[in-house]
């Protein structure tokens, strides 16, 4: 393989000493012979070096990528096992190797979020037990037993179990935050410092479908895509300040506690058609760029979308508001349609703005109304009109005759 290069350059070697120096003796022409092939030998030398170079190289990653190969299999092996304290130490086998490898961590992300996407059942809480399906208290301690020994038994080493998977999830879920998330906070001094550089995984994809969350905390993070469709947030969730750069989606996801996210920013389309929201649902100051479905939402608590800015069309048509929606100081620059949207309490949008045009058809308005300070740039939508008879906050209306 070498003997080829180096003939070609000893035959190159010679031509061009005689092309220069014109021997004229046999002596000159010998000692020009000899010159061409130490200049041949040494770029044989080069040669073999740069190919030796470049076996090593080849070497060396081919067994850094089976070591790799062999730390995955055996942290998803891991994963995998009936024992906690394994799955604990297989998600961090598989955290070190995200975090010395930067083109593993959207891989390992995606077997994270894989393990999370599993079927889990939370515990019962504390102090009680299960019975046809529903939970009762404890009895009294001379109360004769309503299942037998070994029933009980067996549902106390099920509950202990979904326990311990908690704690596996909480750690799952743990290294997501950690890694996606460029500020912490400090809980003593309640600030927000930053994250050292080399712990954040840029430009990562989040696919969450169908998952049970705990306690989920993103805030701060910074996700490329995110999926939630379908998801089950166990406990309060929080997105504060997280930052979607590509389309996120929540659609028929249930927030069973408060949902949290204030000041969050969607990049791209964000979709919630069908999600239900069981407790209290904030969206302060947050900014929807592209196109925002809350189509079919159902809302329990409180709404809060103060200070909102819809770049793009938002559509609310069909939604439900079981409790106060608050859209103070909103700003929805595109189309917006909130037909068929059921408020049962007060619907606030005292000093909100509509740049496009507003549908309210079919809306039906149960609580309170205000529309104090609001800006309609098509006049005010005629749908709400018969809701402002007996409100003395009137909307702000650049077209009275509309």
């Amino acid at each position: 393989m070498v003997v080829l290069p180096v003939l070609v350059s000893a035959a190159a070697a010679v031509m061009l000493l005689f092309d220069r120096l014109a021997p004229s003796t046999p002596a000159d022409r010998l000692d020009t012979v000899r010159t061409g092939l130490a200049v041949a030998a040494g770029i044989g030398a080069l040669i073999t070096l740069a190919l030796a170079l470049r076996r090593q190289q080849s070497t060396e990653h081919d067994a850094t990528e089976r070591r790799l190969t062999e730390l995955y299999v055996k942290a998803v092996d891991q994963i995998g096992s009936d024992k906690p304290a394994v799955r604990h130490g297989g998600l961090y086998a598989l955290e070190r190797v995200a975090q010395d490898n930067p083109e593993h961590r959207q891989t390992i992300i995606d077997v994270i979020c894989a393990y999370l996407r599993g079927p889990y059942t939370p515990p019962s809480a504390p102090g009680t037990r299960k019975l046809n399906g529903l939970r009762a208290p404890l009895r009294p301690a001379h109360a004769r037993p309503t299942t037998p020994p070994d029933t009980a038994t067996a549902a106390d080493t099920t509950d202990q179990d979904a326990r311990q998977e908690r704690e596996v999830r909480l750690t799952a879920q743990r290294i997501l935050r950690d890694h996606l998330q460029r500020r912490t906070r400090d809980r003593t001094w309640y600030r927000w410092f930053p994250r050292p550089h080399r712990t954040f995984w840029p430009d990562i994809d989040l696919d969450l479908t169908n998952a049970t969350l705990i306690n989920i905390d993103l805030t701060n993070t910074t996700i490329r895509t995110a999926r939630f469709d379908g998801a089950r947030f166990s406990g309060d969730a929080r997105f504060d300040g997280a930052q979607f750069n590509g389309d996120a989606r929540f659609d028929g996801a249930q927030f069973n506690g408060n949902a949290r996210f204030d000041g969050a920013q969607f990049n791209g389309n964000a979709w919630f058609s069908g999600a239900q929201f069981n407790g209290i649902t904030r969206f302060y100051e947050v900014q929807f760029s592209g196109l925002t479905r809350f189509a079919g939402v159902q809302f329990g608590g409180a709404a809060l979308f103060g200070g909102a800015q819809f770049s793009g069309e938002a559509w609310f048509g069909g939604a439900w508001f079981s409790g106060d929606a608050r859209f103070y100081e909103a700003q929805f620059s595109g189309n917006v349609l909130f037909g068929g949207a059921w408020f049962s309490g007060d619907a606030r949008f005292d000093g909100a703005q509509f740049s496009g045009n507003v549908l309210f058809d079919r809306t039906q308005f149960s609580g309170d109304t205000g529309f104090k300070g609001t800006r309609f740039s098509g006049g005010i939508p005629k749908e709400i009109r018969p809701y402002l008879r007996s409100n003395h906050d009137a909307p702000v209306d650049p077209d009275p005759d509309n």
